[in-house]
């Protein structure tokens, strides 16, 4: 096993290495994973030195936590960080009861979410989620999807976040000041989410899905200056866009897990036209560019199998000649303040 970097996230006690695994996918996500084959693949990252975890209740309405559970229970405790998240409890279906319009298939049969961004549901979501997990610590609470791309209402996403920052925060605060949870942060797909709750509490972290990648840089405007400036960390999710910025990019690539645009697509074919000049993947790029920003301390891409998991332990790792990020510059695909590594 070769360590991977840890890094200290924003001003909490908490490090994470730098790349993380998210567990997403095997809860049922993009596809149904054996159950064999999921605690496979949690092996293969733990062989490979991940040691930052990030599971949440509605990632197959239990089935992620469930499994990542059962992985990181046989290792050492203090090895590992692990986070999850709040904002839907999660609930039996009655006998003959229709399933909700959003149900997802995939999870765990007879279950399903409800939002509940309250004190008493942000306690009854993570009691849930420490008897599923089957773990005694949880390092970090994230306040789950209040955010237009999930909620698609801007009334309905106001009023979730007073809810939240009325009661749900409230008890947030209370568990971490208690050192029941170590740090407290958001999960959200949008860059100018995250500033708004930064801005409204304590919290210690944001993860950010999707929205600071090689492909768009929605947050480095705004967000992440204010977060380094505060002592936020950064957690960033989605690093290939659900799959756009993954390998090759077909006609039919993915963004935000629909059909890309023609000029996202034509974008990114662009930038891996300069990765291939330079005898770069271009998810090793993707991967690794994040990484380079001082506010962000993990990315946490999924995976589907142990191949996925291997793939980006070697990604991390390929070596990136400072010329290609020039390149990227001069070609007007990266702006000139987005840090590069190296």
């Amino acid at each position: 096993m070769t360590a991977i970097e840890t890094r200290r996230l924003g001003r909490s006690s908490l490090a994470v290495s730098r790349l993380g695994f998210g567990a997403a996918p095997i809860g049922g996500f993009r596809a149904t994973i054996p159950e064999a084959e999921a605690q496979a693949l949690l092996n293969a990252a733990w062989d490979g030195g991940i040691r930052y975890y990030d599971t949440s209740p509605y990632y197959g309405y239990g089935r992620s936590e469930l499994r990542v559970g059962h992985a990181l229970r046989q290792r050492p405790r203090g090895e590992f960080i692990l986070s999850t998240k709040i904002g839907r409890v999660m609930r039996t279906l009655r006998p003959g009861e229709a399933l909700p319009a959003d149900f997802r298939q995939n999870g765990l049969p007879g279950f399903a979410a409800a939002y509940d961004y309250s004190y008493d549901g942000v306690m009854r979501s993570l009691e849930q989620s420490w008897l599923r997990l089957g773990l005694s610590r949880i390092d970090i609470a994230l306040v789950h999807d209040i955010d237009f791309w999930t909620i698609g209402d801007r009334a309905l996403l106001d009023e979730r976040f007073r809810t939240l920052m009325d009661g749900g925060f409230r008890a947030l605060d209370e568990l971490r000041r208690a050192g029941v949870i170590g740090a407290i942060g958001c999960g959200l797909n949008e860059a100018d989410m995250c500033l708004r709750f930064a801005r409204a509490g304590d919290f210690d972290c944001m993860l950010l899905a999707g929205r600071y990648t090689l492909l768009e840089q929605g947050g480095l405007d705004e967000f992440l200056p204010y977060a380094e400036a505060n002592g936020i960390g950064v957690i960033l999710g989605g690093p290939y866009n659900s799959g756009i910025l993954a390998g090759d990019v077909p006609d039919g690539a993915t963004h935000d897990y629909k059909p890309a645009s023609s000029l996202l697509i034509e974008k990114a074919r662009r930038i891996a036209a300069v990765c291939n000049r330079h005898g770069v993947k271009l998810a090793a790029a993707a991967l690794q560019f994040p990484l380079a920003h001082p506010a962000i301390a993990s990315v946490i891409p999924g995976a589907l199998s142990v191949r996925e998991v291997t793939e980006n332990l070697a990604l991390l790792r390929q070596p990136i000649p400072a010329a290609l990020w020039q390149e990227l510059r001069a070609e007007g695909l990266l702006p000139p303040a987005a840090p590069v590594p190296g």
